[in-house]
């Protein structure tokens, strides 16, 4: 999803500079009018190289949306929540590319967009990915990855609470003291570390840094010597293929970072899902709430 940074800072600029110079004189949403006028028929997305963007790009084939001059704006992920953020304060119309688990779906109280032709897949998780040999080197972090397993809506919380300002550390402790015995289930059978080191691989976006730290925290604490990587998903996979990483929990299958897999798969092993539930596509604001579908926006 990265893009260089220059690029970003101009992405999230100019929607700044668009957004700011209309801001709330913005008519809010207006159900009884197309929404396509509305916001000049254009998506709000992310960066160019995502994944995602592809995804919403060929929606807009499947659904003969730019048949109906729909266009997708290529921006980043700071500057599309900068948008809906404004947007949603004044109840104005938007369409942006959207993902969970991310705080930004509670937070801005989004519904996702129904998908009948599964253009952005029938839906998603976060499987756990190892390097291959890491059941026989290390069978007490491979049983420990073997039981880790979360809800959506236990993670959606702890972002949210991360992304408030509480620091990343203070708030897994704080989850970790509230549940216990989610904490024991994920311990069992597995002995404790006595400095024994692990790796994990895992790229700069929310949920995963959320994720990530949860896991080498309850590591840590019984007595794993636990480094953390972050990487772009491609080089994540390749550092699992290569052995120079052992373990990523945020391996997002079976659409997202199916590529990666594909490419990988002899080369990794997949221990399991650890959360279900996963979800990309196009969202709306929940007041707009004529919209529905994808193809709603070619009608509406």
């Amino acid at each position: 999803m990265k893009k260089k940074l220059k690029l970003g800072f101009l992405s999230l600029a100019l929607i700044t500079l668009l957004v700011g110079c209309s801001g709330a004189s913005l008519p809010a949403y207006n159900s009884q009018k197309a929404v396509g006028p509305q916001i000049n028929y254009t998506i709000t997305g992310i960066e160019a190289g995502a994944g995602i963007m592809g995804r919403a790009d060929q929606a807009l084939d499947s659904y003969q949306l730019k048949k109906h001059n729909w266009q997708l704006m290529t921006s980043s992920t700071a500057a599309m929540i900068s948008t809906l953020d404004k947007a949603t304060k004044n109840r104005q119309p938007i369409v942006v590319t959207a993902w969970e688990p991310h705080w930004m779906v509670e937070k801005y109280h989004l519904k996702f967009l129904k998908d009948p032709q599964h253009v952005f897949g029938k839906g998603e998780s976060m499987q756990t990915i190892a390097r291959l040999g890491l059941q026989k080197d290390q069978p007490g972090v491979y049983q420990f990855f073997k039981n880790f397993h979360w809800q959506l809506n236990e993670a959606t919380p702890l972002m949210l609470q991360i992304n408030r300002g509480t620091n990343t550390k203070t708030a897994i402790n704080e989850y970790l003291r509230q549940h216990p015995q989610q904490v024991k289930s994920w311990l069992k059978d597995v002995p404790v570390g006595k400095g024994q080191e692990v790796t994990l691989v895992y790229p700069a976006f929310d949920y995963e840094v959320a994720a990530t730290n949860l896991v080498k925290q309850v590591l840590s604490q019984h007595g794993y010597q636990v480094t953390l990587k972050q990487l772009d998903v491609g080089i994540m996979w390749s550092a699992l293929a290569s052995k120079s990483a052992d373990v990523s929990v945020v391996g997002e299958l079976p659409v997202t970072q199916g590529l990666y897999y594909k490419k990988y798969r002899h080369q990794v092993q997949v221990i399991r899902q650890n959360l279900t539930g996963a979800h990309t596509g196009l969202a709306v604001p929940s007041y707009m709430k004529d919209v529905n579908t994808i193809a709603d926006l070619k009608n509406k």
